[in-house]
């Protein structure tokens, strides 16, 4: 009889793993709709439900127009809606890509810097209380008008979700790993590459979807005090003029927008540290069987 052969432990938060199994066919097909159906069933009811309260109850379209004429003014004013999308499109993107690099740059010194946590991680957290409703009339007047005063005001309000994750992360990281390896040779940076890196990741991702998710309001905001394109431009020139339908069709591209970014940070986030993936997955089969 063969000696039993003990499997490899391997440490959760890393992702040298064996290779997970592969799943039975059409499995992606259960998992999508069991994850997208609920909802999508419950928001289709909830719009029909709209649509025949709006209609039964005889409301005027300017108050609250039903589904089906935002749906109308979609295709109506699609080429005016989207010279607008690209706009906000542009900003989002630009301020999220600051928040990301501010933050995660701040998060490291947050991590190995004791003095610069002591110093920058209260201002950080001090400045989620201020009101980016009121700041954003100061970068009119700080920065001008344009992209960079919106940019700004997108990166202030994605950069602290970013920021706070990351420093969980790199905090969370097991520090007998980290001892193994610099008992085994390796140094600094190696046991930062091997261990560091890999178990900051998740916590990452977690804070890059929160920030995608917020990103569209601090753009909203940002055109609302002063702009001259992007939806919340074009929302607030609707408003005087009793087109609340055409603000309904902004509000839903920003919904979509919003829903995109966070989809597409998860998309990134399983090609980057798939092992994360594979473990959540199974968890939630071990928990839901």
């Amino acid at each position: 009889m063969a000696p039993a052969v003990a499997k490899p432990v391997v440490h959760p938060h890393t992702p040298f793993r064996l290779a997970a199994p592969r799943p039975p066919p059409l499995a992606w097909w259960r998992t999508l709709l069991e994850e997208w159906l609920p909802p999508l069933c419950l928001l289709l009811g909830l719009i029909g439900l709209w649509e025949l309260l709006v209609r039964a109850l005889d409301v005027q379209r300017w108050l609250l127009p039903p589904p089906s004429a935002i749906a109308a003014e979609l295709g109506d004013s699609g080429q005016l809606l989207m010279r607008h999308t690209w706009i906000t499109v542009q900003e989002v993107l630009a301020g999220l890509g600051a928040a990301l690099a501010v933050g995660v740059g701040l998060a490291l010194a947050i991590a190995y810097w004791r003095t610069v946590a002591r110093a920058i991680y209260p201002i950080v957290i001090a400045s989620q209380t201020v009101p980016i409703i009121a700041i954003a009339p100061l970068l009119l007047v700080w920065v001008g008008y344009g992209l960079q005063p919106k940019m700004i005001v997108v990166a202030l309000i994605s950069f602290f979700p970013v920021v706070v994750n990351m420093v969980d992360g790199l905090r969370a990281v097991d520090p007998e790993m980290t001892s193994m390896l610099r008992s085994l040779g390796a140094g600094r940076w190696q046991a930062f590459q091997a261990v560091h890196i890999p178990s900051s990741l998740p916590y990452l991702f977690s804070g890059m979807k929160v920030a995608a998710a917020v990103s569209v309001i601090g753009a909203v905001i940002g055109e609302w005090v002063g702009a001259s394109s992007g939806l919340g431009y074009l929302m607030v020139q609707a408003s005087p003029r009793f087109q609340t339908d055409l603000v309904f069709a902004a509000i839903v591209i920003l919904s979509a927008m919003g829903i995109a970014l966070f989809l597409f940070v998860g998309a990134v986030e399983r090609l980057v540290i798939p092992w994360h993936s594979a473990i959540r997955a199974a968890r939630d089969t071990t928990r839901n069987p």
